[in-house]
């Protein structure tokens, strides 16, 4: 199957998946999680992309990002994949891959769905049963974002800010949120942008970013390319 070109552009928030190989363990020790989110912030303030959501879970990842440019994020999923798999190497005397291929990614309209994939990021600990509540459960943003833990690699997007003139007003309507479930027709375009690495919005949200990105969206075709 042909690799599917990124669509990450200046400014559009990005949803990215990186998954263990074989949904192995990426995580083995609490020192893991912190060895990542300090490579993931060190990258982030590198290559000038904002972290808005995250969790870390036993063997995959979830980041909500917006870069700067388009090549930001690509930059820092590089240099936290390669730092991070010679920490594990290194740590646990092992070799080999750690990570299954290339992260998955899509794109991102704010206006309709950033607040929306805020809460399915910070709900997976729910929905694998891991925790009955996201402030139960330590590797993710939830406890920033809700309830205004300290966290120096976070950044609030425009839409969070939004939700209120101050930090409290914003954390108690962020927490309202959370009060009910998410759609699950919603989970299910989430998880399809996901899997195919299209961008989650409107018609014309869809038709500006294949303008913008010269590619077309949609799934990649089995096979060899056509010739010309």
């Amino acid at each position: 199957m042909p690799r599917k070109p990124r669509m990450y552009l200046q400014g559009i928030p990005c949803h990215i998946i990186q998954r263990g190989n074989n949904r192995n363990p990426c995580f083995f020790t609490e020192h893991d999680y912190r060895f990542y989110l300090y490579q993931l912030g060190d990258a982030c303030l590198r290559y000038e992309v904002q972290l808005h959501a995250y969790v870390l879970m036993t063997n995959h990842s979830h980041l909500l990002m917006t870069p700067s440019d388009e090549f930001g994020i690509s930059k820092v999923m590089q240099s936290l994949g390669r730092r991070y798999v010679q920490y594990i190497n290194k740590t646990y005397c092992r070799t080999g891959t750690l990570w299954e291929g290339r992260h998955k990614s899509h794109v991102i309209q704010a206006d309709n769905y950033l607040l929306a994939c805020y809460r399915y990021i910070e709900l997976n600990p729910v929905r694998a049963a891991m925790t009955q509540h996201p402030a139960d459960y330590v590797w993710s943003s939830y406890r920033a974002n809700a309830q205004g833990e300290r966290n120096s690699y976070l950044t609030a997007h425009r839409l969070y800010l939004g939700l209120g003139t101050t930090a409290e007003s914003r954390e108690k309507r962020y927490r309202t949120l959370f009060a009910t479930e998410l759609d699950e027709n919603l989970v299910h375009d989430i998880r399809t942008a996901a899997r195919f690495s299209t961008p989650l919005g409107n018609t014309s949200f869809v038709e500006q970013i294949e303008h913008a990105t010269g590619n077309k969206a949609g799934q990649a075709k089995r096979g060899r390319p056509p010739k010309r």
